[in-house]
């Protein structure tokens, strides 16, 4: 709590968040790399370039002379900035519910008029395609609005790919408000964002003993989104290993441990990718060494359930976790031994690869971690285990301005971090046969509750990047 007290101080001296690529990230890695320094571990700060975006207020469109709804319309991601007013032009389509090519082909543009504000509908092509060719063809903005078809009714909330695709407004539109476009002449579109390269950094520390070619790595997002604080998600899991990383300084370990805090992981798992890729490309020995990755990220929720990635698939089937590599499994089963242990109920989350283990595991790296939920609601079954709200958020706050130091239940905290340090022990002396290890604690573990959240993160634009990823 101590840790979250500064990320909170951090965050309120620096506009309110500590995203990667603005001065209050750069914050939360020197008071990281400072608390590491004074319990005398050398560690070393990874810097890497990404593509920063921020909403400085919500795009409008109106026609008529009256606004849309704000739940009709969202900026895409790397849009450009800028106020249009000027005719509206639809580019093939009708607005007939489904799929469309609308604005794939050069060719969609043919009777463009230059200057006109391009209504495009969603499908077949990449959004920042669509834009793009309606940019080279002279629109002076772009409006895509949904397909229309089931479950794609609502606004369109997606990205351009990365800045520079495009430098004039490009807005998403739910399919009726794209539909009620087609009948309108003039439209006024504003947008005002930053979109541009930044440059950010993860911070890497190990220990000093401990054999190197059984590295144990464990990691947590050290970054919030620009809408807030992001003291649950995700102060939570980078206080908790950085406390657990100061009580094993100086302590001799079988295996070395390896404490990472990933930078931009809310713009895509950037952080812990870059890692894995320079990891991949210039010192595969390094890489081929991580006997297996722990992931915390969101453990302090204020609804919060003791959630553990399901790393056998024994609760979510193969249409909603990715495929995880032989060991996850026995990492699962630690965290629920240790539950076990202690009289705590535990039940699984998906193992869908949304955090910062996906880059290990698509490498084959066994990974496993904690998660105590997100938006998703709290079922009364869960509430009775965990105790809490049934039918309400595990994190009402999720993403939001209210990820402050009063969003983090402190029970719940403690416990998942106790889970955390019990398995970083547990592993940093043996991982052993996984199999081996998997049959003995199948043997003193508790019965895993049959409690199951979906690992998602909610609806922000950095949130349909990694869902889309």
């Amino acid at each position: 709590m101590a840790h979250l007290e500064v990320f909170q101080a951090v965050a309120h001296a620096n506009d309110g968040n500590r995203a990667s690529g603005t001065p209050g990230y750069r914050g939360s890695v020197d008071y990281v790399l400072g608390r590491l320094r004074a319990a005398g571990y050398a560690p070393r700060v990874q810097n890497f370039s990404f593509p920063f975006f921020r909403e400085l207020s919500p795009a409008t469109v109106s026609a008529g002379g009256r606004p849309l709804p704000a739940e009709d319309v969202a900026v895409m991601s790397y849009s450009g900035s800028g106020t249009v007013s000027a005719p509206v032009q639809a580019v093939g389509t009708t607005g007939e519910p489904g799929a469309s090519t609308s604005g794939c082909e050069a060719e969609d543009f043919a009777d463009f008029q230059a200057g006109n504000v391009a209504l495009l509908q969603r499908g077949t092509c990449a959004f920042g395609v669509k834009a793009a060719n309606a940019q080279a063809a002279g629109a002076s903005a772009v409006l895509i609005f949904n397909t229309g078809g089931p479950g794609e009714e609502g606004v369109v909330a997606g990205t351009l790919g990365g800045p520079g695709a495009v430098n004039i407004p490009v807005v998403g539109l739910s399919y009726a408000a794209g539909r009620a476009l087609l009948a309108e002449g003039e439209v006024t579109v504003t947008v005002q964002v930053i979109s541009e390269q930044r440059e950010t950094s993860n911070v890497l520390v190990e220990t000093g003993t401990g054999n190197p070619e059984r590295t144990v790595m464990v990691g947590a997002h050290l970054d919030s989104v620009p809408e807030g604080a992001g003291i649950n998600d995700n102060g939570s899991g980078s206080a908790a290993i950085l406390a657990i990383a100061e009580s094993l300084a100086g302590t001799e370990t079988e295996n070395r441990l390896r404490f990472a805090w990933w930078g931009a992981e809310e713009f895509g798992l950037l952080g812990s990718q870059h890692y894995v890729d320079d990891l991949k490309a210039n010192a595969p020995a390094t890489l081929a060494a991580i006997a297996l990755y722990l992931n915390f990220d969101m453990i302090g929720s204020p609804n919060y359930g003791r959630f553990v990635y399901d790393g056998d698939g024994s609760a979510f089937g193969p249409e909603v976790s990715a495929e995880a590599p032989e060991g996850s499994g026995v990492i699962e089963a630690a965290f629920h031994a240790h539950f076990g242990s202690v009289g705590l109920a535990s039940g699984e989350t998906e193992f869908s690869g949304r955090s910062d283990y996906g880059p290990f595991i698509a490498e084959g790296v066994p990974a496993g971690g904690l998660f105590t939920g997100a938006e998703g609601l709290k079922t009364a079954e869960q509430a009775a285990l965990f105790g809490g709200r049934a039918g309400v958020g595990y994190d009402f706050c999720y993403h939001a301005q209210c990820d402050d130091i009063a969003n983090i239940d402190v029970q719940g905290l403690g416990e998942m971090t106790d889970a955390a340090a019990a398995v970083i022990r547990r592993f940093a002396t043996s991982t052993g046969d996984v199999e081996a290890v998997g049959r003995q604690l199948r043997t003193v573990m508790a019965p895993a509750v049959p409690a199951t959240v979906d690992q998602g993160h909610g609806p922000s634009n950095a949130a349909q990047e990694k869902s889309e990823r």
